[in-house]
C-alpha cells in the first residue's frame, strides 16, 4: 500500500515538473496609456528617480522604506535603491539607457523577497491627444516563477500597478504641464 502511494506522489511530482517546464522560458508584461500633455514633460517624470516617490504605485505601500540615489541626477547611469516591508522588499534600479523624450530602459534588480534582474522599459511616442507611453517588464522566467504562473495571474497583478502608476503618473503630468503654462504665461516682473 505504501509502495502505491510513494508511487502515486512520485507520478504527481513527474506531472507538475513535467507542466511547469513546458511554461515560456521568458516574460512580457505590459500596459500602455495616453497622456495629455507633450512627451518631454511624461519623459521628465520617468528619467528622474527622484519624481518616482509622485507617480509610483509601490511608494505608498511602506511609509517608511529607505530610498538612496547615487549616479547623475537622471539620465543613464541614474541608480535607485529601496529597502522596506514585505509589501516593497528590497531592490535597485539602474537607468542603462536614455533616450530624450523617446524611451527610458531600467535594469531592475529584486534583492528581496525574491532575487531576480528583469528588464523596465517606458516607450514615449507621440499621439492625437498628447503622448502615448508603454510601460514594459521583461524577463527570464525561472522554475519558480513559471510555478506560480500556473496559480496566479502575474499579467493580471503586474499588471494592475503599471495601469495604478500610469493613472498616477497621467495626473502628476497634467499638473506639471499646468505649472509650466502658467509660468510661461506669467507676466515677467520688473
Amino acid at each position: 500500500m505504501l509502495k502505491k502511494i510513494l508511487a502515486g506522489l512520485a507520478a504527481v511530482i513527474l506531472l507538475f515538473v513535467g507542466v511547469v517546464v513546458t511554461r515560456p522560458d521568458t516574460f512580457t508584461y505590459q500596459r500602455t496609456a495616453v497622456v495629455p500633455v507633450s512627451s518631454d514633460i511624461a519623459f521628465a517624470l520617468v528619467n528622474d528617480f527622484h519624481r518616482w516617490t509622485e507617480w509610483s504605485p509601490w511608494d505608498g505601500l511602506d511609509p517608511q522604506q529607505r530610498r538612496t540615489y547615487s549616479g547623475p541626477e537622471s539620465g543613464t547611469g541614474a541608480g535607485y535603491a529601496w529597502v522596506g516591508n514585505d509589501q516593497v522588499g528590497e531592490g535597485r534600479m539602474t537607468i542603462t539607457d536614455s533616450k530624450t523624450n523617446e524611451q527610458v530602459t531600467i535594469k531592475l534588480e529584486f534583492i528581496k523577497p525574491f532575487e531576480s534582474t528583469n528588464t523596465t522599459t517606458f516607450t514615449f511616442s507621440p499621439t492625437e491627444g498628447g503622448t502615448q507611453i508603454v510601460w514594459a517588464m521583461s524577463g527570464d522566467n525561472t522554475f519558480m516563477g513559471k510555478a506560480m504562473s500556473l496559480f496566479m495571474d502575474m499579467d493580471a497583478m503586474i499588471g494592475k500597478d503599471f495601469e495604478k502608476g500610469l493613472a498616477t503618473l497621467k495626473d502628476v503630468a497634467v499638473a506639471d504641464a499646468k505649472k509650466h503654462a502658467e509660468s510661461v504665461a506669467a507676466p515677467a516682473v520688473p
